[in-house]
């Protein structure tokens, strides 16, 4: 559990809030879940929210709403393809598809090896840049603007070698 394993991490991230505004919190939490289990699970939700004092469904609201948590098992490297109206105009639903298909599997899925998960998500913030995509695994979150299915393969292969 998160309280026995990180107890001072934790507190020291509750005193950077007022005591009755823990709350706040939430989001370095769920990161501190995400790194210890791979994913948010429904367990670290309850207990995230039983630190915090609120209701497990204000923890999973923050889980379904921010691309940085995701609430099930995915691959090695997370791969997160904006899909939003702007992104798509300028070609991302066909370069996710695509990429997909380079790599056998549909958009949500994860590889056979389980070193990919490739998902669409809505805005990164590069919509001037797109295809884009960015990649969260252990070393934190990068990202690849203008990106062709080429460019993003040989991406994916050096990560594969790690």
């Amino acid at each position: 559990m998160l309280t026995e394993k990180y107890h001072s991490q934790i507190e020291s991230t509750l005193a950077k809030y007022p005591a009755d505004q823990k709350r706040s919190a939430v989001m370095p939490l769920l990161h501190l879940a995400q790194t210890e289990y791979g994913y948010i699970t429904k367990d670290a939700m309850q207990e995230v929210a039983d630190i915090l004092e609120i209701e497990p469904t204000q923890v999973a609201s923050i889980v379904g709403f921010y691309s940085l948590y995701y609430d099930h098992k995915a691959g090695e490297h997370h791969i997160q393809v904006c899909t939003d109206l702007p992104c798509a105009l300028r070609g991302a639903d066909k370069f996710a598809e695509d990429l997909c298909a380079k790599f056998g599997v549909k958009l949500g899925e994860t590889t056979k090896d389980s070193k990919f998960t490739i998902e669409g998500v809505m805005c990164l913030a590069a919509c001037d840049k797109a295809p884009m995509f960015q990649v969260q695994n252990k070393e934190g979150i990068t990202y690849y603007e203008n990106q062709t299915v080429e460019s993003a393969a040989k991406v994916m292969e050096v990560l594969a070698k790690k």
